[in-house]
C-alpha cells in the first residue's frame, strides 16, 4: 500500500512540472549493518542473547567489527563468558538493500571471520567480524546506608551526591552499600569507620579498571519537586528473561504477585511454593524468604516497604494476611478473619498507604467455574488499628470477571478514602473503568486497538508518591508465539478530570511502554503476571516493577522526586 501512495505522489507531482527529473545517486555512506547481536548457543543461558551491539554511523565505514561481548554472563554473575566465545550465534541488523554473503551463523569470536558486504548500489567490500571479552564500565553506587546508627542514603546519580537524613551523631560510622557488578571501592566504608558529619567521598571504579565516578555524602535533606516524580529521572533498571537467567519455572499453574521490601523485589508464584527474592535493582535472583507460619497465595507491599502475605481462602474458610519487612525475618500475622463472600479470594491482593498508620487493602473475590464475581473485600486500616473486613458489591455496574489468574481482575483503590474510589479492569471488559466512591463506574479510558483477544489487560496497582496518586497497569500476553508481548502503562491519577481519552492518549500518562521485550517465543500458557509500584520509605524513588509468566520477562524501572 505505502508503495503504491509514493507511486501516486511521484506521478502528480511529474504531470504538473515542465522540468525532467533530477537523478539523485544512493548514498551508502552511513549505511551498512546497524547492529551486530550474539547468542549463546549452548549451556545454562543457550538461546540468550549475550549482546546486542548497536553501530553508530561514523563506525558504518569500518572493516573491523568487533562485538563486545560481556566479561560475564548475567553481568551480575561470575559466570565467565570465555568459552563461548568459541561458538556463538551472531546475526545482524542492516539498512535495506544491504547483503552479505556468506551468511551469517555461529562463529568463533576469537577468530576473524570475513563476509562481503554488498550495498544496493551494486558496490561491495570485505568485512571482518570478530569478538573481544569487556569488562563493564558501569561505576554506580546502587545503595547505601549506615550500619548505626540506621540511615539510608538518598542517591543522586544526576550530580554524585548522597544524602544522610540525620540528626545523630556520624563521626565514626560503617556503612553496607551496593556498587555495580565487579566494581570496586576507595576507601570502603564497610571495613573503615568514616566521619559522615563532614563531607566523605567514595570513588566507584568499574571492573574495566578505568571508568570511575566520585560520590560525595553528606547530612543534608535533598529538596524536592512539588509533587510526583522527575519525568527526567525515570529509567529501566532491568528487563531481564525470567525464565533463563532468573530461573523461574515457566508453568501453567504460575499465579505470580510481587512484592518489594528493603533491597528486594520479592516474587511469589501462588503455587504453593516459599516466594523468592531478587535484588531489587539488577534483577538478579538471591535466596528464598522466610516465610514462618504464613501460607503464600499471593504477596503485595505497601507505602512503607512493609510485605503483606496471605492464603488462599474459598467462601467459609478462613483467610490470613501476614507482614514483614525483611526477608529474613518470619512474618507475623497483620489479620485474619472468615471470608463471608461465596467465592474465593487470595490470589489477587493490592495495598495503597501504609499499614502502620493508614491504608486501604482490597482482596478481589475472584470467579469459581462458570460463576463469575462481581464482589472485593475491602480491609482499611485507620490510624494504625486494622478495620473489621467490608465485601463490596459491584453487580449494578454490569462488570464481572471469571476466575484467577487469566480472567479476573485487580479492583485496586484510589487513595485511602474510600470515598476516592477504585479502579479495575479485565480480559473481556477491556476498557480500563474508574468506579466513584458510590461504586458507579464515573470515567474510563477507552481500549482503542491496545487490547485485543491476544492479550489481557487485568494487572493493575495503585500506590501514593510525593502528593501524587499513580495507577499502573500491565497488559500480558495470552500468545506470545504470534508476536503479542506486554504492555506497561502508569498513570498520574491526582486529578481524575485527567483520567479522559484512551489508554495510550490520556492526559494522565506518565510511562507508556507498548513494547516491553520479552524472551518465551514458542508457545502460550497462562496469560498470568502482576505489576508493582514500590515506593521507597524514605519517600524518594518510586520502583515500577512487571512480570509477564507468558513471555517470561521480568523488570522494573525507577524514578525519583528530587529536584534537579
Amino acid at each position: 500500500m505505502k508503495k503504491s501512495i509514493f507511486l501516486s505522489m511521484g506521478l502528480a507531482l511529474l504531470l504538473a512540472s515542465c522540468q525532467d527529473p533530477e537523478y539523485v545517486s544512493i548514498d551508502t555512506s552511513r549505511q551498512g549493518i546497524t547492529s551486530l547481536t550474539a547468542t549463546f548457543t549452548d549451556g545454562q543461558y543457550a538461546e540468550s542473547d549475550a549482546v546486542v551491539w548497536n553501530i553508530t554511523a561514523e563506525d558504518y565505514a569500518k572493516d573491523r567489527f568487533v562485538i563486545p561481548v560481556p566479561w560475564f554472563f548475567p553481568e551480575t554473575s561470575d559466570n565467565p563468558t570465555e568459552d563461548n566465545m568459541k561458538a556463538m550465534k551472531v546475526r545482524a541488523e542492516m539498512n535495506n538493500n544491504f547483503i552479505l554473503t556468506p551468511a551469517l551463523g555461529t562463529l568463533n569470536l576469537n577468530e576473524e571471520n570475513w563476509f562481503t558486504l554488498t550495498g544496493p548500489d551494486g558496490s561491495s567490500r570485505q568485512i571482518c567480524i570478530t569478538g573481544e571479552r569487556t569488562k563493564s564500565a558501569a561505576c554506580d553506587m546502587i545503595s547505601f546506608s549506615l550500619v548505626s546508627p540506621s540511615v539510608n542514603g538518598i542517591i543522586n546519580n544526576a550530580n554524585n551526591t548522597i544524602s544522610l537524613i540525620s540528626a545523630d551523631d556520624l563521626s565514626a560510622c560503617l556503612a553496607n552499600f551496593q556498587v555495580s557488578a565487579h566494581a570496586t571501592i576507595s576507601p570502603d566504608p564497610s571495613t573503615t569507620e568514616l566521619n559522615y558529619n563532614e563531607p566523605v567521598e567514595l570513588t566507584v571504579t568499574a571492573h574495566n579498571g578505568t571508568d570511575s565516578r566520585t560520590y560525595t555524602v553528606t547530612k543534608s535533606v535533598p529538596d524536592k519537586i512539588p509533587q510526583g516524580f522527575n519525568a527526567s529521572s525515570l529509567e529501566l533498571l532491568f528487563n531481564i528473561d525470567a525464565i533463563n537467567i532468573v530461573g523461574i519455572p515457566w508453568l501453567a499453574t504460575n499465579a505470580p504477585s510481587l512484592g518489594a521490601t528493603g533491597n528486594y523485589l520479592v516474587v511469589c508464584m501462588g503455587d504453593g511454593t516459599t516466594p523468592f527474592y531478587l535484588n531489587r535493582i539488577t534483577g538478579s535472583r538471591e535466596g528464598e524468604i522466610n516465610l514462618g507460619s504464613a501460607t503464600a497465595a499471593s504477596i503485595t507491599s505497601d507505602e512503607g516497604e512493609h510485605l503483606l502475605i496471605c492464603n488462599h481462602a474459598e467462601g467459609g474458610q478462613t483467610f490470613e494476611i501476614y507482614t514483614t519487612s525483611s526477608v529474613t525475618d518470619a512474618p507475623t500475622l497483620f489479620t485474619s478473619f472468615t471470608n463471608s463472600s461465596s467465592l474465593p479470594m487470595g490470589y489477587e491482593m493490592k495495598v495503597i498507604g501504609n499499614i502502620e498508620t493508614n491504608a486501604t487493602i482490597i482482596v478481589t473475590n475472584e470467579g469459581s467455574g462458570i460463576t463469575n464475581s462481581t464482589t472485593y473485600t475491602r480491609i482499611r486500616v485507620v490510624d494504625g488499628a486494622v478495620q473489621a473486613p467490608e465485601v463490596i458489591d459491584i453487580a449494578s455496574t454490569g462488570l464481572s470477571w471469571g476466575a484467577s489468574p487469566v480472567n479476573g481482575t485487580n479492583v485496586v483503590a484510589a487513595s485511602t478514602n474510600p470515598a476516592d474510589g477504585c479502579f479495575l479492569c479485565y480480559y473481556s471488559a477491556n476498557q480500563l473503568n474508574y468506579l466513584d466512591g458510590s461504586n458507579a463506574v464515573a470515567a474510563m479510558l477507552e481500549d482503542q486497538g491496545v487490547v485485543n483477544g491476544n492479550v489481557d489487560p487485568n494487572n493493575l496497582d495503585t500506590k501514593q508518591f510525593n502528593n501524587a496518586r499513580y495507577l499502573a497497569l500491565l497488559v500480558v500476553s495470552h500468545f506470545p508465539m504470534w508476536g503479542a508481548g506486554p504492555q506497561l502503562y502508569v498513570y498520574n491519577t491526582t486529578e481524575m478530570s485527567q483520567f479522559t481519552g484512551t489508554l495510550t492518549t490520556s492526559p494522565s500518562l506518565v510511562l507508556a511502554n507498548s513494547a516491553v521485550e520479552w524472551y518465551q517465543t514458542a508457545t502460550s500458557s497462562t496469560a498470568s503476571g502482576d505489576v508493582l509500584l514500590a515506593p521507597s520509605a524514605d519517600g524518594y524513588n518510586l520502583y515500577i516493577y512487571y512480570y509477564d509468566n507468558n513471555c517470561g520477562t521480568i523488570g522494573g524501572y525507577v524514578a525519583d522526586c528530587i529536584a534537579d
